[in-house]
């Protein structure tokens, strides 16, 4: 395995082969005529969730087994900043190059000769670390002008809507605690009991937190 094309598209894209095609175009201007193309359908605006597909990937690249990584775009990759930083870094650690057709940009960092192509490389990722700390300071600010507080009201979005985590609403899992209580469970010996756990909005199965299984105590 040399080279992957890879693209992450969101439910709401209706012409992904198109951005596809782009890459193979690509890869095609650069020589790159054996490669494989890895595609999976996720959210855009969701950095945290499983990506099988690119696991596959990251796995290449520590494995060194993958030397040229082609994407449309680098939001591709990574929304967050940080976070493509850091995949950039790993790349540069296991000798991966990443190309990207809307950032065609890379190529030039990519054709510069050592040792400059390294002073280039790590100025590169030093910019797009500023800017990740500012894009970060900048939501900060925009979260914290969005909230509404008041004296002995629970705190609100701008919107009116409650601000948090919402609690876990399952009364299986409320009288599965007190049972266990009533047996002389400790808290923690409750929490990693087989019976307790509740299903999340996606339907995953999860444990709750500690916090969670006082709460229902003290009631």
């Amino acid at each position: 395995m040399k080279s992957i094309i890879y693209n992450r598209v969101s439910t709401s894209e209706q012409n992904p082969e198109l951005q596809i095609n782009s890459c193979i175009e690509l890869a095609k201007r650069l020589g790159l005529n054996d490669f494989e193309i890895l595609q999976e359908k996720k959210s855009a605006f969701k950095d945290n969730i499983d990506r099988e597909e690119f696991e596959k990937i990251r796995k290449a690249i520590y494995d060194n087994k993958l030397k040229n990584f082609i994407v449309w775009d680098l939001d591709r990759i990574y929304r967050n900043r940080k976070q493509l930083i850091g995949f950039f870094e790993t790349c540069k650690a296991f000798g991966c190059k990443v190309h990207s057709v809307r950032q065609d940009w890379l190529e030039s960092l990519n054709k510069i000769p050592e040792p400059f192509n390294e002073i280039m490389h790590n100025l590169m990722l030093q910019i797009m670390g500023w800017l990740a700390e500012e894009e970060s300071n900048k939501k900060s600010e925009r979260v914290k002008l969005a909230v509404r507080k008041e004296k002995g009201q629970k705190t609100k979005s701008y919107k009116g809507k409650t601000w948090g985590r919402r609690p876990i609403n399952s009364d299986r899992l409320k009288d599965k605690v007190k049972e266990l209580k009533q047996q002389g469970l400790s808290f923690r010996k409750i929490l990693k009991h087989e019976e307790v756990y509740f299903y999340d909005k996606n339907k995953n199965k999860k444990k709750p937190s500690l916090a969670t299984i006082h709460s229902y105590l003290k009631e």
